[in-house]
């Protein structure tokens, strides 16, 4: 087994063994740390006294809330990629376009979106749509520039490959620039959901309707670490669940950034 060498090999069996191993040494040591360490529990709770409080934090809505905060991000992510898409690709492919708003919305990636909350909640209310519309804004601030990023780097070999075959313009659009743009665009939209999570907890404050957020400021404002905790771990593991599906569709949708038939491939969508 050359699993930890330089360059080594590790089969799918390997990787999830050294995985759970992984995870059992890390559970053993928060355990140990907590347990033998010289740290108070309100700042970092033991493994034990976390998983005790998921009992008491299911009694108290889990269920109801997760739900919440789980459709919020969906439908924030969902309607960042349908506006991001379109304004992508436009910019991406119309010169004109590009010079006139690109600059804009690469400065606007700076832009500290706690502090114009205000803003939304001035053009949205305090209702639902002010969350998902915060949502939504803080992903696409960053996919329209990697939509048009994922454009550009279509290489020149395909567009000489599909201009051969006599492609019209409007036919390299639908048959070489969208799909093999969105094939790239699918990874960076899988890991740019993260960032929704990262803003929930800030949206959920807004007038309170619930969601894992608002669980975690309550706790925070009873002093209870273990539940924080545990809140936390729940939205990491809804954030890896996201991603294992975005993965699975992302094989059923692209198959072929998984086969290498690349211009076999541009020859079927011509040929459609």
């Amino acid at each position: 087994m050359n699993a930890f060498q330089i360059e080594g090999d590790i089969t799918k069996k390997q990787s999830t063994i050294i995985g759970i191993v992984g995870f059992i040494l890390l559970m053993t040591l928060w355990q140990v740390v907590t347990t033998y360490g010289n740290i108070s529990s309100s700042i970092l709770p033991s493994p034990l006294a976390v998983i005790a409080s998921l009992g008491p934090l299911y009694e108290n809505g889990l269920v109801g809330n997760a739900l919440f905060s789980l459709k919020l991000n969906l439908s924030g992510y969902l309607e960042a990629v349908v506006i991001s898409i379109p304004i992508g690709f436009a910019m991406g492919l119309v010169p004109g376009i590009r010079a006139l708003v690109s600059k804009y919305f690469q400065a606007l990636r700076f832009l500290p979106l706690p502090a114009i909350t205000g803003v939304f909640v001035a053009l949205f209310g305090l209702g639902v749509g002010l969350k998902v519309h915060f949502l939504s804004f803080g992903i696409l601030l960053y996919l329209i520039p990697v939509v048009v990023q994922r454009i550009d780097e279509i290489e020149t070999l395909h567009k000489q490959t599909i201009t051969t075959l006599g492609a019209s313009k409007w036919q390299k659009v639908r048959h070489l620039y969208f799909p093999y743009a969105m094939s790239k665009i699918s990874d960076d939209i899988r890991v740019l959901v993260a960032i929704s999570w990262t803003y929930i907890v800030i949206v959920e404050l807004l007038n309170m309707e619930g969601g894992l957020g608002g669980m975690i400021f309550v706790s925070a404002k009873q002093s209870q670490t273990p539940p924080i905790f545990a809140l936390v771990l729940i939205i990491v593991m809804f954030g890896y669940l996201q991603d294992l599906a975005f993965k699975y569709l992302d094989k059923k949708i692209f198959p072929f950034k998984y086969d290498g038939q690349v211009k076999r491939s541009i020859s079927k969508y011509l040929k459609k």
